[in-house]
C-alpha cells in the first residue's frame, strides 16, 4: 500500500496567503447548518486528493492520505482585503477558448454586487496590456457593461500570446495602478507567467493577490477535473464528426478526416470518439502509430474501407509528430510549432490508396478555430460562472498564487507551481482509451514492432 500511495504521488498543496484575514465580509451567509442559508467556508476545510482504495488501508497509510488535503473554494467569514480599498485588474490571455467572455462577467459581477468593489479594471489584450510600449489603456469594467457578453464568444477584453516573460515589467504596471488584486485567465503557459508575476510581486514586498482561472482548451492541466471550454469543445467537434460521416457514408469508399485541438493531450479527440458514436480511429500523441506496414494505421484503415467502404478518423494536432519534419521553431506562448498532421496524412492516405488503386473519397474537415471562437454551451457557461466566483473569494481573502480548480467536482484552491509542474495527459492504460478504443473498434496499438514500442514508453516514463 505505501508503494501506491508513492505512485499516486503525495503533493503539498498548501496556498499562499497575503496575511490575516480580518475584515468582516460583506457577504452575508451562515455559520450554521439546517436554517436555509448557505455557509461559509473555512480554511479547515478540504477535499482529498487521493481518493482510490487499494487493498487493505491501515491507520498509518490512511495518516498518509492526509497529506494529499486541497482547500476548498468559496467565501470566507473574514476576508483580508476591505472591498473599499479593492482595486482589481482581470486579463485573458493565450489562444480563445470558450467561455472567457463569461468568467469575465462573473468576476465583475461577483467583484461588484457580492463585495461593493467599485474599481474593477479590465486589461486589454493579455500580459501585453499591462506593457507600456504596446500602448493599451485598461477598460474601467461593471455590471452593466458585461451583463450581455457571455452571449458572443471571443474575448470581450482581446487576448494575445506571450508577454508573461517581461515580468519586471508587468509588475511595475500592477505597482503604477495601484492594483491590488488580479485575475488571469489563460492556460499552462500563463500560469507559468502568473507565478513569477506573483513570486516578484512578493519579493517588492506588495500585498497583491494573483489569482489564475484555468483555461486550456486541451483540458491538459494536472490535478484539475476538466478547463472550461472543455465540454463546448467537444460538442462543437462531435458537430464536425457528424458532417465527416454524412459525407463519408455518401460517397463511395468515402473518408472523413477531423483535425482536432490537442498538442501534447489528446482528451478532446478522446472524449469526441466517444461522444459522436461514429469515430473508426483516434490519433492522440500519448499513443504512437506507424503509418506503413501490415499493423500500421494506413493498412486498418484499407481494411475497414474494404470492408464497410467508408470510415471516420480524428487525428489530434500534436498526434504522429515524429512522422512530420521537426520545424524547431516556438510560437509566442514558448510552444514547438507543431507540423500539419492534419494534411500530412490527408496527402499519405490519398497516396497509399492511388497505390492501391482502390477509388476513395476523401473530405478533410478542420474546424479548430471555428470551435475556439464559440458561445460557451450551458455546461461550460455554468463552469465558468463558479470559476469567476470562487476566484473573487479566494482573491478577497488574500489567497494567492493558486488557480482556482475543480476536484472530485469539488471546487478548490490549487497551487500554480503544482498545476504547472506538467502536462496532464490520457492514460494508454486507463479506462477513458480503453472505452475509446471500444468506441472505435481500432486495434489497441497500430504498430509493426509492438514490444520495441512498448518498451521505449517504459523507458520514456
Amino acid at each position: 500500500i505505501k508503494g501506491y500511495l508513492q505512485m499516486k504521488g503525495l503533493f503539498d498543496f498548501t496556498v499562499d496567503e497575503l496575511g490575516p484575514c480580518k475584515v468582516k465580509s460583506p457577504i452575508q451567509l451562515s455559520k450554521s447548518h439546517g436554517d436555509m442559508v448557505a455557509n461559509y467556508v473555512y480554511d479547515n476545510e478540504f477535499v482529498r486528493y487521493n481518493v482510490d482504495v487499494f487493498g487493505d488501508v491501515s491507520k498509518e497509510d490512511e495518516d498518509l492520505c492526509k497529506k494529499n488535503l486541497i482547500e476548498k473554494a468559496g467565501p470566507r467569514e473574514l476576508i483580508y482585503f476591505n472591498p473599499k480599498h479593492v482595486n482589481a485588474g482581470i486579463c485573458t490571455c493565450g489562444g480563445l477558448c470558450p467561455g472567457l467572455n463569461d468568467v469575465i462577467r462573473a468576476v465583475v459581477r461577483c467583484l461588484w454586487n457580492r463585495y461593493g468593489v467599485r474599481r474593477i479594471r479590465g486589461i486589454r489584450f493579455g500580459f501585453k496590456g499591462l506593457l507600456p510600449e504596446q500602448g493599451f489603456d485598461t477598460i474601467d469594467l461593471n455590471p452593466d457593461l458585461v451583463d450581455d457578453i457571455h452571449k458572443t464568444g471571443g474575448s470581450f477584453l482581446g487576448t494575445s500570446r506571450g508577454g508573461g516573460d517581461k515580468v519586471m515589467e508587468i509588475v511595475d504596471a500592477i505597482e503604477a495602478l495601484n492594483m491590488n488584486m488580479i485575475f488571469i485567465v489563460g492556460g499552462d503557459g500563463t500560469q507559468r507567467g502568473s507565478l513569477d508575476i506573483a513570486n516578484e510581486i512578493e519579493k517588492r514586498g506588495l500585498k497583491v493577490a494573483v489569482v489564475g482561472i484555468p483555461k486550456t482548451i486541451d483540458n491538459d492541466l494536472i490535478f484539475i477535473q476538466r478547463s472550461f471550454g472543455f465540454d463546448t469543445a467537444v460538442q462543437k467537434a462531435t458537430e464536425a464528426v457528424a458532417a465527416a460521416h454524412m459525407e463519408a457514408h455518401s460517397h463511395i469508399n468515402g473518408i472523413g478526416l477531423i483535425k482536432l485541438m490537442g498538442r501534447e493531450s489528446g482528451f478532446i479527440a478522446t472524449a469526441t470518439a466517444l461522444a459522436s458514436h461514429e469515430t473508426n480511429f483516434c490519433l492522440i500523441p500519448e499513443i504512437p502509430f506507424d503509418l506503413e506496414g501490415e499493423s500500421g494505421f494506413l493498412a486498418e484503415l484499407e481494411k475497414r474501407i474494404v470492408n464497410r467502404h467508408h470510415a471516420v478518423v480524428i487525428v489530434a494536432e500534436g498526434a504522429g509528430q515524429e512522422h512530420l519534419k521537426a520545424t524547431g521553431e516556438h510560437d509566442a506562448s514558448g510552444n514547438i510549432k507543431l507540423g500539419d498532421i492534419g494534411v500530412f496524412l490527408k496527402d499519405k492516405i490519398t497516396d497509399y490508396f492511388k497505390k492501391k488503386k482502390i477509388h476513395i473519397n476523401l473530405k478533410y474537415i478542420d474546424p479548430s478555430y471555428q470551435i475556439r471562437s464559440a458561445q460557451a454551451n450551458p455546461s461550460d457557461s455554468i463552469y465558468c460562472e463558479r470559476l469567476g466566483n470562487n476566484a473573487v473569494h479566494a482573491a478577497m481573502a488574500g489567497k494567492t498564487k493558486i488557480v482556482i480548480g475543480l476536484v472530485h467536482n469539488k471546487y478548490v484552491h490549487l497551487p500554480i507551481r503544482l498545476v504547472t509542474a506538467k502536462r496532464n495527459k490520457v492514460n494508454p492504460e486507463g479506462s477513458m482509451w480503453r472505452d475509446a478504443i471500444d468506441a472505435t473498434g481500432q486495434p489497441t496499438l497500430m504498430v509493426n514492432d509492438r514490444e520495441a514500442v512498448i518498451a521505449k514508453l517504459k523507458a520514456e516514463k
